[in-house]
């Protein structure tokens, strides 16, 4: 689809600065734009690639000032909001699948599908699995015995709920997450004879989603020893993260690529822990609280702080510790100057 400068700025209720004829066929990052293109700009850090940009329109904050090589500017309140708005305008449209169960899809004559339900090829739903009105569950999925799902929710190929595990409504599950598998419980008994034997705990638990919850592709969020691990209500879980069990994240939080959650740990609502970071178990990272990339959180973090490194300390303390080998540096020059001026001085003397 393509629609002018001036078309385009009255979707977004934005106000054009520079040549309003020109077409817009697709969207691209500043760094990547050609001709046709739009783009945004979301961060000032970003602003030296606007003045370099082959985009032809920019969405860019209504009160930026600076320069743009872009041949027309489009000023709204939220670049990033309205470039998140109109790329689907420019986007082939997602498949849409109409109710129906494919013949290659196994169904359990107890499992209970909702109204307009789509089964897409060789899935399987086993005995007394749910599934709510207007689920689309994709090709290759596996839904255990007792799966309870809302309505409305998005399963993408080769994903596997297992057994007792439940989730609200409007969950999206991407390509090869894994739900419910068992967590890492294991005894070491020591024998009379000296030889240890490893003993599997068994993982009795299940996982709960809540509602509008959306995880990443190959992500994986172990079922509880007992109880259940829960994910909060509209918690977004980027690809490649792993989830121990009985952990407890709450609403509205952020959990990005790589970053593992051990056993029993407990996150908060509105909280953020980037990628590759490592929270132990058994400890609280506390509403709206964040942990950095590959930070190593080993004890509790307090609402609204912001921990780094390893092990994970406040932002402000942190920051104070880069600047310790610079003060060493500076300590090493002013002890060998004084130890020059010392020499000189015994030189003379001696003299």
């Amino acid at each position: 689809m393509a629609m002018t400068v001036r078309e385009l700025a009255a979707k977004l209720n934005g106000r054009v600065e520079g040549d309003e004829s020109q077409e817009i066929h697709a969207l691209a990052s500043l760094r990547e734009a050609r001709a046709g293109d739009l783009s945004f700009l979301h961060e000032a850090k970003y602003e030296r690639q606007l003045s370099q940009t082959r985009a032809t329109a920019v969405l860019v904050a209504e009160d930026w000032a600076g320069e743009s090589s872009a041949k027309a500017l489009i000023r709204v309140a939220d670049p990033n909001g309205a470039f998140a708005q109109a790329a689907p305008w420019f986007a082939p449209p997602e498949p849409m699948r109409e109710p129906g169960i494919h013949p290659t899809a196994v169904i359990a004559p107890t499992a209970k599908l909702g109204e307009g339900v789509y089964v897409g090829p060789w899935t399987v739903v086993e005995d007394g699995a749910v599934v709510g009105d207007g689920c689309v569950i994709e090709a290759q999925v596996f839904i255990g015995q007792r799966v309870v799902m809302g309505r409305r929710c998005h399963i993408y190929p080769q994903v596997t709920v297992r057994e007792g595990c439940t989730m609200g409504d409007r969950c999206i599950l991407h390509c090869g997450v894994r739900i419910g598998g068992d967590g890492y419980g294991y005894n070491p008994v020591f024998q009379p004879d000296g030889t240890i034997r490893v003993d599997k705990i068994p993982q009795l638990g299940i996982v709960e989603l809540g509602n509008d919850v959306e995880v990443g592709s190959n992500t994986t969020i172990d079922r509880a020893r007992f109880g259940r691990t829960r994910i909060g209500n509209s918690t977004k879980i980027d690809n490649l993260v792993q989830i121990g069990h009985n952990v407890q994240v709450g609403d509205y939080s952020g959990l990005i690529a790589q970053s593992g959650i051990a056993g029993s740990a407990r996150i908060g609502n509105g909280c953020l822990v980037w990628a590759q970071a490592g929270v132990s178990g058994h400890i609280e990272i506390h509403d709206r609280a964040q942990v950095g990339p590959q930070a190593g959180v080993s004890k509790d973090v307090p609402s609204g702080t912001y921990f780094l490194g390893t092990p994970a300390s406040p932002k402000k303390e942190f920051a104070a510790t880069l600047l310790i080998p610079r003060e060493v540096a500076k300590l090493r020059k002013q002890v060998a100057e004084l130890k020059q001026r010392l020499e000189a001085l015994e030189s003379g003397r001696d003299a």
